[in-house]
């Protein structure tokens, strides 16, 4: 029969021997693969794009009722329920989808394993807009809080798709918190910029903030001009030290803090459409973006050795995103 002290003993034995193992941390790539199965989560916006979460849209686009129309706002809704269209126009669902499938046979041609989100999203018909529900940064995913009543509901359905490919969920923006991944940036693996605004307030930026906080992460918060939704509209990064910006959208002392962190800059003119700056970077200087860029700027991407592929998307920008706003990354390849 064991006695007291002995079991004490081989427990404290079995502790030393098994006990709590803290390294290698848990967003290490071999510790990822051990235990996720893959390397999951960003630390960039530029490297080799391996996983992208999008959204294909469907039924949902039924809820758009074109007898609906608010003179006020020049468009479609209906304050009762809470949709809303982002234009005068409402194309038909077969054209914005053969766009969207155009973009996801541009990605899989770079080589880009695309995730569907899984099952019906009822009538929240900004879902196809994937980049605003997560944002992945190292070792995983934050699933974010939607801002306006008719996106509430798309992270219940992105957290169950998160969980069937395996993709820890590092967060999930709780309380009066609102966030939107089109207002997310990484800069490097070091720095990361959010813009707040009507879409993002300051608990939102903070809950981000403690999750980069602990993964040594520096978060810049840049708040945007008037009713600016995303920082997307203003500035994406295009290769490791190279973005595409919209000056007329963002503060100088940011454009400033993007030269001391030696982040060169092309800058769109009113020659462009505004829809050039979201654009998608499937690896360091090599692009899609939608039609509508100027010469001028075709000329700057060019002269900085940018890579170009040009995807028809506006069709799909007529619901209010771009082809950034339509592809979340899950998997990039680190730069370091």
């Amino acid at each position: 029969m064991t006695s007291s002290a002995d079991a004490a003993h081989i427990y404290q034995q079995t502790m030393k021997m098994f006990g709590a193992v803290p390294e290698p941390a848990f967003e290490t790539k071999g510790e990822m693969e051990r235990v996720w199965g893959r390397a999951w989560g960003c630390d960039n916006d530029v490297g080799q794009l391996r996983v992208v979460l999008m959204h294909r849209p469907g039924n949902e686009m039924k809820i758009v009722d074109p007898t609906k129309r608010i003179e006020a706002i020049g468009s479609f809704g209906d304050p009762a329920t809470g949709w809303y269209w982002q234009s005068d126009t409402i194309p038909p669902l077969a054209e914005m989808q053969g766009q969207h499938d155009g973009l996801v046979e541009a990605l899989r041609k770079e080589g880009v394993e695309v995730v569907l989100l899984d099952g019906e999203v009822g009538g929240r018909l900004k879902s196809c807009y994937t980049r605003d529900s997560v944002i992945a940064v190292k070792g995983g995913a934050i699933v974010c809080r939607m801002a306006p009543r008719i996106r509430r509901g798309e992270e219940l359905t992105v957290s169950r798709t998160l969980a069937r490919h395996g993709v820890p969920i590092l967060r999930t923006l709780h309380g009066t918190a609102t966030m939107e991944g089109g207002s997310f940036a990484w800069l490097n693996a070091k720095t990361a910029v959010i813009g707040r605004s009507v879409r993002v307030n300051e608990e939102g930026a903070a809950q981000v903030g403690e999750v980069l906080r602990h993964q040594g992460v520096e978060l810049i918060c840049v708040d945007l001009y008037g009713y600016q939704i995303h920082i997307d509209g203003a500035l994406v990064m295009i290769d490791t030290d190279l973005a595409l910006v919209d000056p007329s959208q963002l503060p100088y002392w940011f454009l400033e803090r993007l030269k001391a962190l030696k982040i060169r800059t092309i800058e769109i003119t009113p020659a462009d459409s505004s829809w050039v700056v979201n654009c998608l970077a499937v690896r360091p200087g090599r692009i899609l973006m939608p039609e509508g860029a100027s010469n001028r700027t075709l000329d700057e991407l060019a002269r900085h050795n940018v890579e170009t592929v040009v995807v028809p998307y506006d069709r799909m920008q007529l619901n209010g995103g771009g082809i950034h706003c339509s592809t979340s990354p899950l998997i990039r390849d680190s730069l370091n």
